[in-house]
């Protein structure tokens, strides 16, 4: 198996994911310059944290249209396994490979810090190894983490279990006390209906060495690895 990891102008989450891809799961790991069609022939991709482009325009609405996003989509079509981790969130919701939007966060402030998020499904390729409503800690770092859908999407999302993480507290209750950024539903990751593309916004990467505070994040690509090694 072989993971790609893409960096745009402003991506600076890129070399994290590399590291607990290529170090700490011990995978084969290359990075995809935005400008590339080439994905390397790459079994999943990773669209990392930052800022694309500056997110001068609408976070993730420039780097939506870089080469390397067409073979993306392209390959997220036909099954690809494609995971967009903060940044990489809203980059898959402007390529319309996720439905819904990430706004400012309810105070308008950037918010870094450790957050709880509960395992609501473990049917995808990156809860496996999971647990469900099993707690995770995990840190955050972003301004627009705000999640939001319409109604009729956030029905669909509902009935087809496609909510994979919620914020909550320590206890695993899916409170407004645990909801760091206002997003509908308290909710932190989806995936879309095929089930191989995931959007999260907490930050996986960072709490994957017992050094960062927490290995719950690791959880994650132990998920992934074990999904593609079954393939």
């Amino acid at each position: 198996m072989k993971f790609g990891v893409v960096v745009f102008p402003g991506s600076n989450c890129d070399h994290d994911a590399y590291h607990v891809l290529g170090t700490v799961a011990r995978q084969p790991v290359t990075f995809l310059w935005h400008e590339s069609h080439d994905l390397q022939n790459c079994d999943a991709i990773i669209i990392p944290g930052g800022f694309a482009f500056g997110d001068y325009l609408r976070t993730g609405a420039i780097a939506r249209f870089s080469p390397v996003m067409q073979a993306v989509s392209k390959f997220a079509r036909s099954g690809g396994l494609v995971l967009g981790i903060c940044n990489g969130f809203q980059v898959l919701c402007e390529a319309g490979l996720l439905p819904g939007a990430l706004m400012r966060n309810a105070g308008l402030k950037f918010i870094c810090k450790f957050v709880h998020v509960r395992v609501e499904s473990t049917d995808t390729p990156y809860t496996q190894a999971c647990a469900r409503g099993e707690v995770l800690r995990v840190p955050i770092a972003h301004m627009e983490g705000n999640y939001f859908c319409d109604e009729p999407m956030h029905a669909r999302l509902q009935r087809e279990e496609r909510i994979i993480f919620r914020y909550c507290d320590a206890e695993g209750r899916a409170t407004a006390e645990g909801n760091p950024n206002g997003a509908l539903d308290n909710i932190a990751g989806i995936c879309n209906e095929g089930r191989n593309v995931l959007g999260l916004m907490p930050h996986p990467e960072r709490a994957s060495e017992a050094e960062l505070g927490s290995m719950d994040g690791f959880r994650v690509f132990e998920s992934l690895v074990g999904a593609m090694a079954r393939q």
